[in-house]
């Protein structure tokens, strides 16, 4: 569902020059929200105070590279890859000795093929990003750096959207988009969010909960989403995902809460049962937003999707759709989708039965006790479901004690209420 779409409008963003703030990822909020108009933008003037953080300069580059002065060989041209620049560098147009260029030359030194990803967003610099063996080549000689960047009073923009439901309380969903070109981190969460969107809008138009998406840049864009709604969040969302590298095939990530329990950790750890090659992580291996939203004094119930946390091409230009594919965006959103529908379905199952029901009644039991019936691992799974289902434990939460699929627990919550041996409740 929504592969080609996810995969489309990957591939029309990937050329973008995004930073946390500028040309490129207003171009890209604008984008977004052109496929899903609810999504509204919001702007954050420079200088302004974000709790401890201050909002930079806005900035923009048309263009920049190094030149080879007595061969007038170009390298590190921006124009044909964005990476090559160190992203907020200040504008630069002299002649420099080649030992004073290698100083403001980064190379990924253990991979000597990529041209990896640098920033210095918060103190003034220049730079350019080529790869190892490139650096290993350069001539002799003197060389013309230049780069024609700007910066001015500007704004940090970010986009959000609130689905409401009949409920106030919320689901929430977070994903950057503050990266150039790199498939994987960052266009994968933006584009799985995405789908989300128009999965929710057009499968649950009588829906329950409400939802919040917002696409911001990393660190500085969630710092100040939460400087403006840190009340009503604390207010009202119950369940957060932060979506981060969520596009190729390799495997599944979860980052807990520092936890570890929350309603959006137990969410996704049963949406991963049973899926190939899942890791779980701490806390202590956080690393995108979840710092944020799980920061002392904010604390909101969130969790961290990832697919590869760790790859050998993150942060270079290797992160491309060699690695991004259309099963990787589908196999993410298919895990969204999994939680949201177990939300809608009914959160909270509680017994109709006072006691434990007699399920041989209901053709739901043996007839015939003898000693190994009870090992029967569906007759197991259905008494230890009514068992828990106590009216105070989230179905998410069942699942994860009895360690069983959203599936499975949802086909046999539905056949028990079938029965009238369960109701389900909301949170």
């Amino acid at each position: 569902m929504y592969e080609n779409e996810m995969i489309e409008w990957a591939k029309k963003l990937f050329p973008k020059h995004r930073s946390i703030t500028g040309k490129g990822i207003k171009e890209s909020l604008s984008f977004f929200e052109k496929i899903n108009p609810e999504l509204k933008r919001i702007k954050f003037r420079s200088g302004k105070k974000v709790f401890d953080w201050k909002i930079p300069l806005e900035w923009n580059i048309e263009d920049a590279y190094i030149q080879h002065v007595k061969s007038g060989k170009k390298f590190c041209e921006f124009k044909k890859n964005n990476l090559h620049i160190v992203s907020y560098s200040q504008p630069i147009n002299k002649t420099i000795s080649k030992k004073e260029l290698i100083k403001k030359i980064y190379t990924q030194k253990d991979q000597v093929n990529s041209i990896p990803y640098v920033t210095s967003y918060y103190k003034k610099s220049w730079g350019f990003c080529m790869s190892e063996k490139q650096k290993r080549k350069l001539p002799r000689g003197q060389y013309k750096v230049y780069i024609n960047s700007s910066f001015k009073k500007g704004t940090l923009d970010l986009s959000h959207c609130i689905l409401k439901g009949k409920s106030k309380k919320e689901i929430f969903f977070s994903t950057y988009i503050c990266h150039p070109s790199m498939a994987n981190n960052e266009l994968s969460g933006p584009v799985v969010m995405n789908a989300i969107i128009k999965y929710i809008k057009k499968k649950y138009k009588n829906r329950h909960y409400s939802y919040r998406f917002v696409l911001l840049p990393e660190t500085i864009g969630s710092i100040s989403y939460l400087s403006r709604f840190l009340k009503i969040l604390k207010k009202n969302v119950i369940s957060g995902f932060n979506l981060s590298m969520v596009g190729d095939e390799r495997s599944y990530t979860q980052v807990y809460s520092p936890e570890e329990n929350n309603l959006a950790d137990n969410a996704l750890h049963v949406a991963l049962h049973g899926l190939q090659n899942v890791k779980r992580l701490s806390f202590l291996n956080r690393g995108s937003d979840e710092r944020q939203y799980c920061s002392p004094r904010v604390n909101l119930p969130f969790t961290a999707f990832y697919r590869s946390r760790f790859y050998p091409e993150y942060h270079t230009n290797k992160d491309n759709f060699n690695l991004v594919t259309k099963k990787g965006l589908s196999g993410s959103f298919k895990v969204i989708k999994d939680i949201i529908d177990t939300f809608e379905f009914g959160t909270i199952p509680k017994s109709q039965v006072t006691g434990e029901p007699f399920l041989s009644k209901k053709k739901l039991y043996h007839s015939i006790s003898q000693k190994n019936n009870y090992s029967n691992t569906q007759i197991k799974l259905r008494t230890n479901l009514i068992a828990y289902s106590n009216g105070k434990r989230n179905i998410f939460e069942i699942a994860k004690i009895l360690n069983q699929s959203l599936k499975k627990i949802k086909e046999e919550l539905l056949l028990l209420k079938s029965k009238k041996i369960l109701k389900f409740d909301y949170i």
